[in-house]
């Protein structure tokens, strides 16, 4: 494909014509962002601190990104990937535009509401936060791979109320009609937005690729819009300019279904409307829409639309998970209850063979779905003893459990048990929940002065 170079990136010389046809005046300065470097974000997590306590705690420099109230900049020189903090859910790095999608959909707790293209779980964690852990959430990934970093991410953020899928949202739109209060499509796109911040997006960039997205996002809605009760709300958003996929999809869904109607979107914080002249009839209630350009913000290309299904839908007419777990395994569970925690969990219990789940709220029954995680993953039954998961430690507070081990962030003991290593205590305890500057990090079995780590594998530090 040919290529022309535009500050330190090379760009489809198709797509450089195309946006100077679309921008016309306003081309120069868009294209000038390309000198500029991506914007990075991070977005703290209200389900474990407040802002406040947030700001004096984390040792980097942020500025607050305006239209996230838990959102801020961070310089790129930072790696907060590396700090402890991440490990123990305390925020999420994400791209600062798409932060702004959550907020437009805005759930309240209590409400069902469906992430249909989930991963990796950027938008996920932040709705669920929103929904302070109560109602439902389906996080839905189709991609096998994608989907495991989705449920890490929702382990990570203390995420109790999620029903983590691996998908196709036809499948999905059979099992759910018309379930859901509040619907989010993140949908797959062409990436335009992202052009800064991922090579790989421009490597793969060509007309027939947009117009290929544009068809399966079409697909997407299709079977969302079945899935929304009468009065529920639909959010569509992309990280792309294409007009294709982002004013002339919404003209075409709205066209195609006339109960829906296109809400508007505040537009403060250098947030733009979609635009009527990119519509194929000069749609003006498309201006309801927003638009998020790099010249115009701090943040990448992200587009969002927000709908109301006004018209009847289908009563959804399914049941809802019975808890199926054993007396044996549930008095096992107990006597661990017992011995290292303060709390009743009194949400239905699940078992997945050995593993034990404690489910969400009004939790549909998902027989004959892939589930990847239905709620907290609470511990696994082993013979005669409960050994608790790692999504329960992050999901617990210090003065939930009878005993704790509080490390501080820059100790090396911190580190020692991030990378695995057992910590010498001198005391005899048993169950301990691990924590940095009294934030949850996982477990240690604390047993003749020895505390034996229970970080999972997988995440465990290599230095």
């Amino acid at each position: 494909m040919d290529q022309k170079g535009v500050g330190s990136l090379k760009l489809p010389s198709e797509f450089i014509a195309k946006m100077e046809r679309l921008l016309q005046n306003e081309a120069s300065r868009f294209f000038s962002t390309y000198d500029e470097g991506k914007v990075n974000g991070l977005r703290f997590n209200p389900l474990k601190t407040d802002r406040e306590t947030f700001l004096t705690l984390v040792p980097f420099a942020l500025s607050p990104v305006p239209f996230c109230p838990t959102g801020f900049y961070y310089d790129g020189g930072e790696q907060p990937g590396k700090h402890p903090y991440h490990a123990a859910g305390l925020y999420y790095i994400q791209e600062p535009s798409a932060m702004f999608v959550a907020e437009v959909l805005a759930p309240n707790p209590g409400e069902t509401v469906l992430d249909l293209c989930a991963a990796p779980g950027g938008k996920t964690t932040q709705l669920a936060a929103m929904m302070k852990n109560q109602g439902l959430i389906v996080a839905n990934e189709i991609h096998p791979k994608r989907v495991k970093a989705l449920s890490e991410n929702i382990e990570r953020f203390g995420i109790t109320n999620a029903l983590v899928t691996n998908e196709t949202p036809e499948k999905l739109a059979k099992y759910f009609p018309g379930f859901f209060d509040k619907i989010l499509v993140d949908a797959p796109c062409s990436g335009e937005g992202m052009f800064r911040k991922d090579e790989e997006a421009v490597r793969f960039w060509s007309q027939a690729h947009v117009e290929q997205c544009a068809s399966k996002q079409r697909h997407i809605l299709d079977c969302a819009y079945s899935m929304l009760k009468e009065g529920g709300v639909l959010v569509y958003s992309t990280c792309t300019f294409s007009p294709e996929e982002n004013e002339q999809m919404i003209e075409a869904f709205l066209q195609t279904y006339d109960d829906l109607e296109l809400l508007s979107i505040e537009k403060v914080h250098g947030i733009q409307p979609g635009r009527r002249e990119w519509t194929n009839t000069g749609l003006e209630e498309i201006e309801r829409t927003a638009r998020l350009w790099p010249h115009c913000l701090k943040g990448e290309g992200h587009f969002v639309a927000k709908m109301k299904k006004t018209g009847s839908a289908p009563a959804w007419n399914g049941s809802y998970v019975k808890p199926n777990i054993s007396k044996q395994m549930l008095r096992t569970y107990r006597q661990f209850e017992q011995e290292a925690l303060q709390i009743e969990l009194e949400k239905p219990m699940y078992a997945f063979q050995h593993h034990l789940f404690a489910l969400p709220d009004h939790c549909p029954s998902f027989n004959g779905l892939k589930v990847v995680r239905a709620g907290l993953h609470v511990g696994e039954a082993k013979k005669q003893r409960f050994e608790p998961n790692h999504a329960l430690a992050l999901a617990l507070k210090p003065q939930d459990v009878r005993c704790s081990l509080d490390l501080s962030s820059g100790s090396s003991e911190c580190f020692k048990y991030l990378r695995g290593e057992t910590i010498e205590t001198g005391e005899d305890r048993g169950w301990l929940l691990v924590t940095v500057d009294g934030y949850p990090l996982g477990w240690g079995k604390e047993v003749k002065g020895i505390v034996k780590n229970f970080y999972p594998k997988g995440l465990r530090v290599h230095a």
